[in-house]
């Protein structure tokens, strides 16, 4: 795939990107490029990097979610 290319598929993903997808777009567009430097595998990357990056989105909005409660009710470290 050329750059242009790969620019074009992480514009896509962006415009598509909803909230829902958190993490997906940004996991998209560095596995897809880690993917195409090893080994052509340009498409896989992208489909990996979504998924990594849409669960550690989703853990970190937890690990905040959790901070958060206990600061409101009074669980200071």
């Amino acid at each position: 795939m050329k750059p242009n290319s790969i620019v074009a598929t992480a514009v896509a993903l962006a415009m598509t990107a909803s909230v829902a997808s958190a993490g997906c777009v940004g996991g998209a567009i560095v596995g897809g490029v880690a993917g195409h430097i090893a080994h052509h595998h340009t498409l896989a990357g992208a489909a990996a990097g979504c998924v990594i990056g849409h669960e550690l989105s989703v853990h970190k909005r937890k690990q905040r979610e959790a901070a958060r409660w206990a600061h409101d009710h009074g669980y200071h470290h």
